[in-house]
């Protein structure tokens, strides 16, 4: 998320029309699909963990429910913020619909089908039914009139200009995408059932997204369908390489990350809310207003490594401060290779296990 904003907020004009440019905001945007992804896979997780805590669905499903609307509730707030901050004269502004604004309620509704469905079979079903679903119903609401709703409404449905940076269409399906990931996962914690669902979701992964890749080049059945916004095969590659890339961070992780020395990229996990907040303000907002649009390439991926360390450091910080104020420190899941388990375990002993906010 950071190279994608930061490319998109800081490159000169003449760098936006190169092929590197491109594929660097291609790399990038993928940032955003995990941010989603990864608040699913919390859902299973979460919910399954405080299920088996509790015996009780109905306060599991509730619990993770309250979090979906704790997000909705922080996406109007830093909209609020943006306003103040950017010394905006615009209302208007105000109703803007960004990637929390989605993934609150996105949280919220996945929560809900896990505590219908009942069973891990029929919540896996009923998480690829709402995906398939959802992706398959964007391209027809593309082109479907609704200009008789409020605009605050169908800037959730539809992209409407100066409104709409994110819609529930498709974007919510990577949450449900998640949700499904999830629950498998939040299954597999003893022994081997691990390692062989790492080897499926690998499997799956690549299958996945090189039949979507295919399947771009076929003719869409779905009318004023385009690949980069509402096109199915486009989604579904998204999701293959996602999947691809838990099984390979499962691999980096079991192999690079050594127990009980901190790791960068999970310390940056860990606080991923903190850090959408604060590098959303600093890298659009008036602090670095005089070098927007202003960089050649080099200087701009020179930029993101200094920010992403900089980054880093406001994580570390963060954390110290909430337990330097004793506002309670999420308990650290050591040797991430092993970090399914461990979690499960740490979860049943009533820390807060995220590896994620």
């Amino acid at each position: 998320m950071i190279a994608a904003h930061l490319l998109d907020s800081w490159t000169a004009e003449p760098v936006r029309s190169t092929a590197a440019y491109r594929v660097g905001i291609a790399v990038g945007g993928m940032g955003t699909v995990f941010f989603l992804l990864l608040a699913g896979v919390a859902v299973g997780l979460s919910a399954g963990s405080k299920l088996r805590r509790s015996g009780n669905a109905a306060a599991a499903a509730a619990a993770v429910m309250r979090r979906g609307g704790e997000v909705f509730v922080l996406a109007l707030l830093f909209r609020v913020q943006a306003w103040i901050l950017g010394w905006s004269s615009n209302v208007r502004d105000l109703l803007k619909v960004d990637i929390l604004n989605i993934m609150g309620p996105s949280i919220v509704l996945a929560a809900l089908v896990w505590r219908f469905a009942g069973t891990t079979g029929r919540r896996a079903a009923a998480f690829a039914g709402v995906t398939v679903a959802t992706v398959l119903i964007t391209p027809l609401l593309r082109i479907s009139d609704f200009r008789g709703l409020p605009e605050a409404i169908a800037a959730y449905i539809v992209p409407l200009k100066g409104l709409s940076n994110f819609v529930f269409f498709p974007w919510m399906g990577f949450v449900f995408v998640g949700a499904f990931l999830g629950v498998f996962l939040d299954k597999a914690m003893p022994g081997d059932r691990e390692s062989r669902l790492i080897k499926l979701l690998a499997a799956g992964g690549g299958v996945l997204a090189a039949g979507s890749f295919a399947a771009s080049f076929l003719p869409s059945p779905f009318p004023n369908s385009y690949f980069w916004t509402t096109s199915p095969a486009y989604f579904f590659l998204r999701v293959g390489l996602a999947t691809l890339s838990i099984a390979l961070a499962y691999l980096w992780t079991a192999t690079f990350v050594v127990a009980g020395k901190r790791s960068p990229l999970i310390q940056l996990g860990r606080t991923s809310l903190f850090i959408y907040w604060v590098h959303v303000e600093m890298i659009y907002g008036l602090v670095s207003r005089p070098i927007h649009h202003s960089l050649s390439l080099t200087q701009a991926l020179l930029a993101y490594v200094l920010f992403a360390v900089f980054m880093l450091g406001c994580s570390i910080a963060k954390e110290r401060a909430v337990q330097a104020y004793g506002l309670g420190e999420p308990h650290r899941v050591r040797g991430v290779g092993r970090s399914l388990r461990e979690q499960r375990r740490c979860s049943e002993e009533g820390h807060d296990c995220r590896t994620t906010e």
